[in-house]
């Protein structure tokens, strides 16, 4: 692995590699300080890797440094009250945005409504009532065609992943939607 000169103050990880036998190799981490690791090498006492973590940590994206190299499940990574707080926070932020975003629509739907009604019974507007009522029933007819088949795979399949994605995070998951409620009230 090639390395540039560390900088002053970081730390620096290196790698020994000791081998216990021809086919089996041992990796073992430690933290050297710069004059160890510069000791080291002037004597060339073992086979050595050096990583500067600074130079490392400025390569990372911000969502491996956020949450780590994998995103599994939540629970091995942090503890219960950090993911009760994320799911709160998120879930509370999704429902203040969802209840605001709800009292828009409903006011813009509510509002065309009622002007449409207005403009009816001033004359503005005639509504065929026996066509609407010709077009709702073809409507019923085919949901119950719908109704009766059986769900396709890609909605069976995205309900799996979000049950297995509630199995494996319960605790922010439960967070998420206790939030949820709160920013729908608030």
């Amino acid at each position: 692995m090639e390395t540039s000169a560390p900088r002053a103050g970081s730390q620096v990880v290196a790698t020994q590699l000791t081998r216990h036998s021809p086919c089996h190799r041992t990796e073992t981490l430690r933290v050297f300080s710069r004059d160890e690791l510069a000791e080291m090498a002037a004597t060339g006492q073992g086979n050595f890797e050096s990583l500067d973590l600074a130079e490392f940590a400025k390569k990372q994206p911000w969502w491996r440094k956020l949450f780590g190299q994998e995103s599994g499940p939540s629970a091995e990574k942090y503890s219960v009250a950090t993911q009760l707080l994320i799911g709160g926070v998120t879930g509370w932020c999704t429902g203040f945005i969802f209840q605001k975003v709800g009292k828009l629509a409903a006011t813009a739907v509510g509002g065309g409504f009622f002007l449409l009604q207005i403009a009816n019974h001033t004359g503005y507007i005639k509504v065929d009532w026996q066509r609407v009522e010709k077009d709702m029933k073809k409507a019923k007819e085919q949901l119950k065609i719908r109704k009766s088949n059986q769900i396709p795979n890609e909605v069976r399949s995205k309900a799996e992943e979000v049950v297995s994605f509630v199995k494996k995070n319960v605790l922010v998951t439960g967070g998420f939607f206790g939030g949820f409620l709160l920013g729908m009230a608030s």
